[in-house]
Protein backbone atom coordinates (compact mmCIF):
# COMPACT_ATOMS: atom_id res chain seq x y z
CA UNK A 1 0.00 0.00 0.00
CA UNK A 2 2.10 3.24 -1.22
CA UNK A 3 0.23 5.66 0.92
CA UNK A 4 1.86 3.76 4.05
CA UNK A 5 5.34 5.70 3.16
CA UNK A 6 3.76 8.76 4.24
CA UNK A 7 4.08 7.82 7.98
CA UNK A 8 7.66 7.42 7.56
CA UNK A 9 10.75 9.49 7.15
CA UNK A 10 14.71 9.25 7.92
CA UNK A 11 13.41 10.92 10.97
CA UNK A 12 11.50 7.43 12.15
CA UNK A 13 12.69 4.67 10.15
CA UNK A 14 15.64 1.97 11.56
CA UNK A 15 17.92 1.02 8.34
CA UNK A 16 20.47 -0.53 10.53
CA UNK A 17 20.46 -3.14 13.44
CA UNK A 18 23.59 -4.01 15.72
CA UNK A 19 23.91 -7.18 17.20
CA UNK A 20 23.85 -5.58 20.74
CA UNK A 21 20.47 -3.31 19.71
CA UNK A 22 18.96 -6.22 18.01
CA UNK A 23 19.58 -8.06 21.75
CA UNK A 24 18.17 -5.96 23.84
CA UNK A 25 14.55 -6.94 22.82
CA UNK A 26 15.12 -10.51 24.83
CA UNK A 27 11.83 -12.01 25.56
CA UNK A 28 10.05 -8.22 26.11
CA UNK A 29 6.82 -9.61 24.26
CA UNK A 30 6.32 -12.57 27.44
CA UNK A 31 6.40 -9.49 29.96
CA UNK A 32 3.76 -7.06 27.21
CA UNK A 33 1.46 -10.39 26.72
CA UNK A 34 1.39 -10.50 30.36
CA UNK A 35 0.69 -7.01 30.91
CA UNK A 36 -2.19 -7.34 28.22
CA UNK A 37 -3.56 -9.99 30.29
CA UNK A 38 -4.71 -8.09 33.55
CA UNK A 39 -5.18 -4.13 31.34
CA UNK A 40 -8.37 -3.36 29.59
CA UNK A 41 -6.52 -1.62 27.09
CA UNK A 42 -5.98 -2.44 23.85
CA UNK A 43 -1.90 -2.52 23.35
CA UNK A 44 0.10 -2.84 19.90
CA UNK A 45 3.75 -2.39 19.25
CA UNK A 46 5.07 -0.92 15.88
CA UNK A 47 8.27 -2.09 15.12
CA UNK A 48 10.08 1.07 13.00
CA UNK A 49 12.78 -1.45 10.97
CA UNK A 50 10.02 -3.51 9.61
CA UNK A 51 7.49 -0.86 8.82
CA UNK A 52 5.21 -2.84 10.80
CA UNK A 53 3.00 -4.36 14.09
CA UNK A 54 5.08 -6.74 16.03
CA UNK A 55 2.59 -7.59 18.36
CA UNK A 56 -1.40 -6.54 18.89
CA UNK A 57 -3.20 -7.50 22.06
CA UNK A 58 -6.35 -9.57 22.14
CA UNK A 59 -8.36 -6.43 24.19
CA UNK A 60 -11.16 -5.55 21.40
CA UNK A 61 -11.43 -2.11 21.17
CA UNK A 62 -8.58 -1.68 18.62
CA UNK A 63 -9.44 -4.58 16.46
CA UNK A 64 -12.47 -3.34 14.87
CA UNK A 65 -14.09 -7.20 14.63
CA UNK A 66 -10.57 -8.38 12.99
CA UNK A 67 -8.35 -11.07 15.35
CA UNK A 68 -5.06 -9.75 16.47
CA UNK A 69 -3.41 -12.03 13.54
CA UNK A 70 -5.62 -9.81 11.22
CA UNK A 71 -4.76 -6.09 12.52
CA UNK A 72 -0.74 -7.28 12.30
CA UNK A 73 -0.84 -8.74 9.22
CA UNK A 74 -2.53 -5.26 7.73
CA UNK A 75 0.02 -3.21 9.79
CA UNK A 76 -0.59 0.69 9.01
CA UNK A 77 -2.79 -0.25 6.37
CA UNK A 78 -5.10 -0.47 9.62
CA UNK A 79 -5.16 3.48 9.73
CA UNK A 80 -6.27 3.68 5.93
CA UNK A 81 -9.17 1.33 6.58
CA UNK A 82 -10.54 2.26 9.70
CA UNK A 83 -9.41 6.05 10.30
CA UNK A 84 -11.23 8.50 8.76
CA UNK A 85 -9.62 10.86 5.87
CA UNK A 86 -9.81 14.03 8.27
CA UNK A 87 -8.44 12.11 11.34
CA UNK A 88 -5.95 10.05 9.50
CA UNK A 89 -4.20 13.49 7.69
CA UNK A 90 -4.26 14.63 11.91
CA UNK A 91 -2.38 11.34 12.64
CA UNK A 92 0.44 11.71 9.77
CA UNK A 93 0.41 15.47 10.75
CA UNK A 94 0.97 14.70 14.63
CA UNK A 95 3.67 12.00 13.34
CA UNK A 96 5.87 14.49 11.36
CA UNK A 97 5.78 17.12 14.03
CA UNK A 98 5.78 14.65 16.80
CA UNK A 99 9.30 12.87 15.45
CA UNK A 100 10.45 16.66 14.78
CA UNK A 101 9.99 17.52 18.20
CA UNK A 102 11.61 13.66 18.96
CA UNK A 103 14.88 14.72 16.95
CA UNK A 104 15.32 17.55 18.88
CA UNK A 105 15.60 15.79 22.20
CA UNK A 106 18.62 15.06 24.29
CA UNK A 107 19.74 11.51 23.37
CA UNK A 108 19.61 10.30 26.73
CA UNK A 109 15.63 11.35 27.62
CA UNK A 110 14.03 10.00 24.46
CA UNK A 111 12.64 7.31 26.52
CA UNK A 112 11.01 8.79 28.91
CA UNK A 113 8.92 10.96 26.54
CA UNK A 114 5.51 9.76 25.16
CA UNK A 115 2.67 11.30 23.29
CA UNK A 116 -1.22 10.97 23.38
CA UNK A 117 -3.76 11.73 21.36
CA UNK A 118 -7.64 11.18 20.37
CA UNK A 119 -9.01 10.01 16.56
CA UNK A 120 -11.99 8.03 15.55
CA UNK A 121 -12.09 4.83 14.68
CA UNK A 122 -14.72 3.75 12.60
CA UNK A 123 -16.60 0.42 11.41
CA UNK A 124 -19.41 0.40 9.59
CA UNK A 125 -21.92 3.16 10.96
CA UNK A 126 -20.57 2.63 14.25
CA UNK A 127 -17.71 5.42 15.31
CA UNK A 128 -15.39 5.56 18.43
CA UNK A 129 -12.78 7.96 19.53
CA UNK A 130 -10.24 6.33 21.16
CA UNK A 131 -7.40 8.12 23.22
CA UNK A 132 -3.84 6.39 22.04
CA UNK A 133 -0.42 6.81 23.79
CA UNK A 134 3.08 5.61 22.49
CA UNK A 135 6.18 5.67 23.83
CA UNK A 136 9.68 4.47 22.93
CA UNK A 137 10.23 0.75 24.01
CA UNK A 138 13.86 0.34 22.26
CA UNK A 139 15.93 3.44 20.71
CA UNK A 140 19.03 2.57 18.73
CA UNK A 141 22.79 4.06 18.77
CA UNK A 142 21.60 7.10 16.64
CA UNK A 143 18.72 7.67 18.72
CA UNK A 144 15.59 6.41 16.52
CA UNK A 145 12.75 4.49 18.18
CA UNK A 146 12.96 0.99 17.31
CA UNK A 147 10.45 -0.48 18.60
CA UNK A 148 7.65 1.78 19.95
CA UNK A 149 4.43 0.72 22.62
CA UNK A 150 0.86 2.04 21.82
CA UNK A 151 -1.71 1.69 24.75
CA UNK A 152 -5.42 2.35 23.01
CA UNK A 153 -8.30 3.38 25.70
CA UNK A 154 -11.87 5.22 25.06
CA UNK A 155 -11.42 8.70 25.05
CA UNK A 156 -13.20 10.78 27.59
CA UNK A 157 -13.27 14.03 25.24
CA UNK A 158 -15.75 14.35 22.83
CA UNK A 159 -13.59 15.38 19.91
CA UNK A 160 -10.16 14.26 17.95
CA UNK A 161 -7.05 16.29 18.41
CA UNK A 162 -5.81 17.06 22.45
CA UNK A 163 -2.50 16.38 21.47
CA UNK A 164 -0.14 16.31 24.55
CA UNK A 165 3.30 15.14 24.96
CA UNK A 166 4.50 15.40 28.30
CA UNK A 167 8.11 13.58 30.47
CA UNK A 168 8.16 11.18 33.00
CA UNK A 169 8.83 12.83 36.40
CA UNK A 170 8.53 16.32 35.42
CA UNK A 171 5.80 18.78 36.37
CA UNK A 172 4.81 20.06 32.83
CA UNK A 173 4.14 19.01 29.42
CA UNK A 174 3.31 20.05 25.98
CA UNK A 175 0.67 20.72 24.17
CA UNK A 176 0.52 20.71 20.34
CA UNK A 177 -1.31 23.60 18.17
CA UNK A 178 -1.75 21.21 15.09
CA UNK A 179 -2.39 24.25 12.86
CA UNK A 180 0.55 26.02 13.56
CA UNK A 181 2.89 23.33 14.46
CA UNK A 182 3.93 25.00 17.58
CA UNK A 183 4.38 23.12 20.91
CA UNK A 184 3.36 24.99 23.81
CA UNK A 185 4.64 24.03 27.33
CA UNK A 186 1.99 24.23 30.60
CA UNK A 187 2.77 23.33 33.29
CA UNK A 188 0.45 20.17 35.09
CA UNK A 189 -1.96 21.78 37.54
CA UNK A 190 -1.60 20.79 41.34
CA UNK A 191 -4.82 19.63 43.22
CA UNK A 192 -5.39 19.74 46.66
CA UNK A 193 -5.95 16.58 49.01
CA UNK A 194 -10.06 17.42 49.09
CA UNK A 195 -9.91 17.44 45.23
CA UNK A 196 -7.95 14.78 44.66
CA UNK A 197 -10.67 12.77 47.58
CA UNK A 198 -13.58 13.77 45.65
CA UNK A 199 -12.32 12.81 41.75
CA UNK A 200 -10.76 9.41 43.40
CA UNK A 201 -14.38 8.83 44.60
CA UNK A 202 -16.32 9.97 41.04
CA UNK A 203 -13.58 7.45 39.36
CA UNK A 204 -14.90 4.65 41.75
CA UNK A 205 -18.69 5.63 40.45
CA UNK A 206 -19.71 7.21 43.30
CA UNK A 207 -22.35 10.02 42.84
CA UNK A 208 -22.14 13.66 44.43
CA UNK A 209 -24.27 12.49 47.45
CA UNK A 210 -22.78 9.39 48.18
CA UNK A 211 -19.42 11.41 47.92
CA UNK A 212 -20.33 13.79 50.86
CA UNK A 213 -21.55 11.41 52.72
CA UNK A 214 -17.73 9.77 52.17
CA UNK A 215 -16.48 12.73 53.41
CA UNK A 216 -18.92 14.02 55.91
CA UNK A 217 -19.47 17.01 54.18
CA UNK A 218 -22.38 19.07 52.45
CA UNK A 219 -23.76 18.34 48.96
CA UNK A 220 -22.61 22.16 48.08
CA UNK A 221 -19.58 21.50 49.53
CA UNK A 222 -18.52 18.80 47.26
CA UNK A 223 -19.86 20.96 43.78
CA UNK A 224 -18.21 23.77 45.36
CA UNK A 225 -14.94 21.94 45.04
CA UNK A 226 -16.20 19.87 41.65
CA UNK A 227 -16.61 23.63 40.09
CA UNK A 228 -13.10 25.01 41.36
CA UNK A 229 -11.44 21.68 39.94
CA UNK A 230 -13.05 22.05 36.51
CA UNK A 231 -11.69 25.92 36.33
CA UNK A 232 -8.43 24.82 37.15
CA UNK A 233 -7.78 21.67 34.89
CA UNK A 234 -10.01 23.81 31.92
CA UNK A 235 -12.51 21.03 31.62
CA UNK A 236 -16.30 21.25 31.29
CA UNK A 237 -17.12 17.68 33.63
CA UNK A 238 -16.04 15.25 35.48
CA UNK A 239 -15.59 12.48 32.33
CA UNK A 240 -12.96 15.14 31.19
CA UNK A 241 -11.44 15.96 34.24
CA UNK A 242 -10.95 11.68 34.99
CA UNK A 243 -9.36 11.67 31.36
CA UNK A 244 -6.92 14.82 32.45
CA UNK A 245 -5.81 13.74 36.02
CA UNK A 246 -5.23 9.96 34.40
CA UNK A 247 -3.13 11.48 31.30
CA UNK A 248 -1.31 13.59 33.53
CA UNK A 249 -1.11 11.15 36.48
CA UNK A 250 -2.39 12.86 39.21
CA UNK A 251 -4.18 10.41 40.60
Amino acid sequence: MDEIHRFFSRKNTVNYLSEAENAQSGNYLEILRAVCRLSYMSMYVIDYQRKEFEYVSDNQLFLCNHTPAEVMAMGYAFYFKYVSEEDLEMLIRINEIGFDFFDRTPLEDRKNYSISYDFILQTGKEKILINHKLTPIFITSEGKIWKALCVVSLSSNVTSGNILLSKAGEDSFWELDLIGGVWNKMDKSRLTERELQIIRLHAQGLTISQIADRMCIAVDTVKFHRKKLFDKLNVKNIGEALAYVKNNKLL
